[in-house]
């Protein structure tokens, strides 16, 4: 059982925040613009990227470190050792955002006042690790939103602590934009929870677990398309593959068959065509799609 109180002050709350990619950094930033700091940020490991394979820090280290927050990045949560400044220590609240590994019990009841956390759907709706794009992919604009659950230990599957729908100007929405809009909104929401929930104000109510829908994990061979589907399903698949694992078909030029990766395109609903504008075909730079259809089906003569 959570011990709540009456008068606590938000200025007055030990916090740790547990995120990794840009996306964690979204909701840090609407935290800090309402005066929501944690005292500690929790994150992965650096990890190598790039074609060099340079040791690069995650993004919320590099949040944290240039806002003068101390990082622990322990390879495991279940070691005492690596999370000895956690279980030392007195908190008053967990706040979890694309962390990208799930708390043990031991960690859970650690704080205060319990372990919130950000997810961007409308829960039950969309558990799991890919909710926006899986949301862009199926065209599930109704379940598009962002909700705060006191962490369990089951994934996404903790009690609702507040929901918020978020009306979009556009629809489909690429997949990077739409990742910010979710998490900023699901920032903001914290901000108002946070100071009605350590103080007894909110009390959370169990999800209908039997209305639950499940995400998977995107893997690189989902980003392929075929030009002779549905242009609209086209276009899902191209927005809601934007960053990772990205979008591409497979031609056949000079009797060879190439990789042509989509880089930039649009829907034209008139016509349901997806409208290709720009690709990479394999080994070589971006360029115009119309240049490189004109190329490919030249070289098909010779």
């Amino acid at each position: 059982m959570i011990n709540r109180i009456t008068t606590m002050k938000v200025s007055e709350m030990k916090m740790v925040f547990f995120g990794t990619p840009e996306l964690a950094v979204y909701v840090l930033e609407e935290l800090k613009e309402a005066g929501i700091v944690p005292a500690l940020v929790v994150t992965m490991k650096d990890k190598p990227a790039g074609r060099k394979l340079t040791l690069t820090p995650p993004p919320v280290k590099v949040w944290a470190e240039k806002n003068d927050i101390e990082v622990l990045q322990p390879v495991s949560l279940t070691s005492e050792d690596e999370i000895e400044l956690l279980a030392n220590s007195e908190w008053d609240l967990f706040v979890v955002a694309a962390y990208n590994a799930m708390l043990p019990q031991a960690l859970l009841d650690m704080p205060r006042f319990g372990v919130l956390n950000v997810h961007p759907s409308l829960l039950p709706k969309l558990r799991g690790p890919s909710p926006v794009r899986s949301a862009i992919r199926n065209d599930a604009e109704a379940h598009v939103g962002v909700s705060i659950i006191a962490l369990d230990e089951k994934m996404d599957h903790g009690p609702l602590v507040a929901q918020a729908t978020v009306e979009l100007p556009v629809w489909p929405e690429r997949g990077a934009v739409l990742d910010e809009i979710l998490f900023r909104e699901g920032g903001r929401l914290l901000t108002e929870v946070i100071p009605a929930w350590i103080n007894g104000e909110i009390t959370p109510e169990e999800q209908n677990h039997t209305e639950a829908t499940y995400t998977e994990k995107f893997e690189k061979k989902d980003g392929e398309i075929f030009l002779e589907d549905n242009g609209y399903k086209n276009y899902l698949n191209f927005c809601a593959h934007d960053g990772w694992p990205g979008t591409f078909f497979f031609a056949t030029c000079r009797d060879k068959q190439v990789r042509v990766k989509v880089t930039d395109a649009e829907y034209n609903s008139d016509t349901d065509t997806f409208v290709i504008q720009k690709v990479v075909p394999e080994g070589k730079k971006e360029m115009e799609y119309e240049v490189w259809q004109k190329s490919c089906l030249a070289s098909n003569k010779i």
